[in-house]
């Protein structure tokens, strides 16, 4: 063996002995099965020479040394596909792939048995090949699938080996690709680089750095810690619901409500660092950070701006609208952000809002700003009532005035029975009304009234 090779396997034993102490250390839980299929390049360009050897026995020798150390691992499972090596250039076969050691405990004898006996020969179908890696995960719905796709060329069979990890990845069946390309030109690096996680091996010192690296990620346990911070920056804010939503997919892989201990640290959570994120911050309105980066195999502290404060809404006196509901949006935008029931504080991002209350007639209240660790109180005058006391059956409406005459419609009388009482709020009013018997509309009765905060006042229909 080469002194390089042995240098390898050491660094590797090392680095994930050291990495599986220190998460038994820190967490006791049992872990997730870590299923780590090979995919290795076997066309016939593997045969090139490399430094001191060829490409495709670097590969296998590195590949025999790294499957003895994670045989050390329960929870670690290998297994091995290859392709372009059952049939020469000549015949393109644009299936040359084949699962050789399937899945298992402890198989890092078959696997170092299989890579001895195969012999570089064909094409690159890596499409193809990475369609059949879905049958070779089982079927284990709480396991981490992960490829490590080896090659020194691109796809030959005209195929989008792009489309088809992303495919893959959205139905859960591998997480984001580890490749790892040997000798690639630079103009094709970003045929590989959309298929997961690329790295360029340039020389035989840089596979072997890969390779450590890529075992950092996979196995090593991953922390982070996320701050709310306020308007001044300081990681004050806590008590959120916050979400890690898996960027790709766009579905939550885990759901925490934020903490702070009383020294106003905040916790350290477990995160598979081998998926993409996005963090939502479940404030009013949410704040979302894109594609959060998170480096495996250490501790991350993720900041995020989210300065709070609180609206509070109240009504003097009882409320004959029974509950009050708010509608609140962010200023100049129509869309609805919230509704919020009169009596109740809610927080909301430290910023301007429009509100909406569902009062007869609607108030509306543009530019209400909601500051940073303080409480906004909106109060809104108690309304009064109209009582309509005649039992007639007819046509007509209720609507409001302003001070230069002009009305505005609000409310329909029911048709077969104008006996009602309305809450109004406080101003002018104008009852229009025409009795189902009248036959003409000459006889439509117009009357002014005013309702005061508090105070019934009594309209009656007059028959004509």
């Amino acid at each position: 063996m080469a002194a390089w090779v042995k240098k390898a396997a050491i660094v590797l034993l090392l680095l994930i002995l050291a990495m599986a102490g220190t998460a038994m250390a820190q967490d006791k839980k049992p872990q997730p099965k870590t299923r780590i299929l090979f995919l290795l390049d076997a066309s016939g360009s593997m045969m090139a020479k490399w430094e001191k050897s060829d490409r495709m026995n670097v590969a296998k020798d590195l590949l025999a040394h790294l499957v003895d150390s994670l045989e050390r691992f329960d929870n670690v499972e290998v297994a091995l596909r290859a392709y372009g090596h059952q049939h020469g250039r000549e015949r393109n076969d644009c299936k040359d792939t084949k699962l050789e050691v399937p899945f298992g405990a402890k198989n890092a004898a078959n696997v170092k048995k299989k890579l001895g006996e195969i012999v570089p020969r064909g094409n690159t179908p890596i499409t193809y090949s990475l369609e059949q890696t879905a049958k070779d995960f089982p079927d284990d719905p709480r396991a981490r699938n992960v490829i490590i796709l080896i090659t020194d060329g691109i796809e030959s069979c005209n195929g989008d080996p792009c489309a088809v990890s992303l495919a893959l990845q959205k139905k859960r069946i591998f997480l984001r690709p580890f490749v790892i390309g040997i000798g690639i030109d630079a103009e094709y690096e970003k045929q590989l680089n959309c298929i997961g996680q690329y790295f360029n091996a340039a020389d035989v010192q840089t596979f072997e750095n890969v390779l450590t690296e890529i075992v950092t990620q996979t196995l090593s346990q991953t922390t982070v810690s996320v701050e709310l911070l306020d308007d001044q920056n300081r990681p004050v804010e806590t008590n959120v619901n916050m979400t890690f939503v898996n960027a790709l997919t766009g579905s939550p892989e885990y759901n925490f409500v934020h903490y702070l201990n009383a020294q106003g640290k905040t916790d350290m959570l477990d995160i598979d660092a081998l998926m993409p994120y996005n963090l939502v911050i479940n404030t009013t309105p949410a704040v979302v950070e894109r594609n959060v980066t998170i480096k495996p195999g250490r501790h991350n502290v993720i900041k995020v701006k989210a300065p709070q404060g609180i609206l509070n809404l109240r009504q003097d006196g009882p409320s004959p609208y029974g509950q009050l509901q708010t509608i609140v949006r962010l200023n100049n935008d129509p869309r609805t952000l919230n509704v919020q029931p009169f009596g109740n504080s809610h927080k909301y991002l430290a910023g301007t809002y429009d509100l909406e209350v569902m009062t007869m007639p609607r108030i509306y209240l543009k530019d209400i700003e909601v500051k940073q660790g303080q409480t906004k109180t909106i109060t809104i005058p108690t309304p009064g009532q109209l009582s309509i006391s005649s039992q007639m059956q007819g046509y007509g409406s209720i609507y409001s005035t302003d001070e230069n005459g002009l009305q505005r419609w609000l409310y329909n009388i029911p048709e077969n029975n104008s006996k009602v009482t309305v809450p109004l709020q406080p101003g002018n009013y104008k009852l229009v009304y025409r009795m189902k018997t009248a036959q003409s509309s000459k006889f439509t009765d117009v009357q002014d009234f005013e309702i005061r905060s508090g105070a019934t006042t009594t309209v009656r229909i007059f028959n004509r």
